[in-house]
């Protein structure tokens, strides 16, 4: 009998790294993560993104280098951004059957089939940001139209209609997945139903259901070249709000989305666990460009041990109940795992 009167010692499930691996209650796969990419026409380099140190915008041919390496890491997917070489109003480029994204989507198919037939294991699923903001020459995510005070906002149920055509230009050019995050009213609908008449019935939807306006997309719009002017929080979401969080994502699945996701992460992690708890479908979040710089500056001075750091911020995404987590440094942590 121990005379100490302790009778519960959880330290002793802590006591060695063997223990600790046996008994960990979360675990991050290489297959759990998405490599977010951008794919810029024109140029025949990559150009780095100054404020997220060691990501870059692609050309054509790196992106392929860069989707053939996420393949052999074993990624479970990637998910591409086109930046055009010129962009108007309605983001017609988003459409174009040959436009900048719809070439990397079908670059980043044949480095997937490339490497699957080489080793004989599924490779990344395919995945395109369904967006305007990349391809408009205003910066927003939709068609805009004059407001009640003669300001411009975007016009919701037109912008559904550019959705939907993109989606579907999306599909033929070989998107697994097509990935809406304008948090436009109805987005999911518009575009299952525009999917199915065109017979894409297996191409899967994966919304941004909870999707907050949020300063830590700084670096992103250095990433994709944005015009933006303004914000836009009379359609992203309001940081100080929970339940519409939850709201939001019981629309898109009641909508038919086949995965669902909460963007940011970090800051957001009680979202996560409410969506998680919630859903019947796969849950993703996007650790986005801003957690990405912070981490990274931190590390640069010295301040914080960066592998220690970029793991821990994961794995508490993971714990929140992502089940699918979109990180820049995927393919880092899946050489880290090996």
């Amino acid at each position: 009998m121990s005379t100490s009167g302790i009778v519960h010692r959880p330290r002793r499930l802590r006591a060695t790294p063997r223990m600790r691996r046996l008994v960990a209650e979360h675990r991050l796969h290489a297959a759990d993560l998405v490599l977010p990419l951008f794919v810029k026409e024109g140029i025949s380099a990559p150009v780095p993104i100054s404020s997220m140190p060691g990501q870059v915008q692609h050309s054509e041919a790196t992106l392929h280098d860069a989707v053939t390496a996420a393949a052999r890491a074993g990624l479970g997917g990637v998910m591409l951004f086109g930046i055009p070489a010129v962009r108007d109003a309605r983001g017609t480029q988003a459409e174009a059957p040959d436009g900048i994204l719809q070439r990397g989507i079908r670059i980043a198919r044949e480095a997937v089939a490339a490497v699957e037939s080489e080793t004989g294991r599924p490779g990344p699923v395919v995945m395109a940001d369904t967006c305007l903001d990349e391809f408009t020459d205003h910066g927003h995510c939709g068609v805009l139209t004059d407001g009640p005070d003669g300001t411009a906002v975007v016009d919701n149920d037109a912008t559904l209609e550019r959705y939907a055509t993109m989606a579907v230009a999306q599909a033929r050019a070989g998107a697994d997945v097509v990935s809406p995050s304008g948090m436009m009213d109805g987005q999911v609908a518009a575009i299952r139903d525009a999917l199915d008449d065109a017979g894409f019935e297996h191409v899967s939807i994966l919304a941004y259901s909870a999707k907050y306006a949020s300063p830590f997309y700084g670096p992103f719009r250095e990433a994709v070249d944005s015009a933006l002017q303004g914000d836009r929080r009379t359609y992203q979401m309001d940081a100080a709000n929970a339940r519409e969080g939850l709201r939001e994502a019981d629309l898109d699945l009641a909508e038919g989305a086949d995965m669902v996701m909460v963007k940011p992460a970090g800051s957001y992690l009680d979202v996560l666990r409410g969506v998680a708890d919630r859903s019947d479908v796969p849950v993703a979040a996007y650790q986005v460009s801003g957690e990405y710089a912070m981490i990274e500056a931190a590390a640069a001075n010295g301040w914080i041990d960066r592998r220690a750091s970029v793991l821990e911020s994961v794995l508490g995404i993971r714990r929140a109940g992502a089940d699918v987590i979109l990180t820049y440094w995927a393919l880092e942590i899946a050489s880290w795992l090996e």
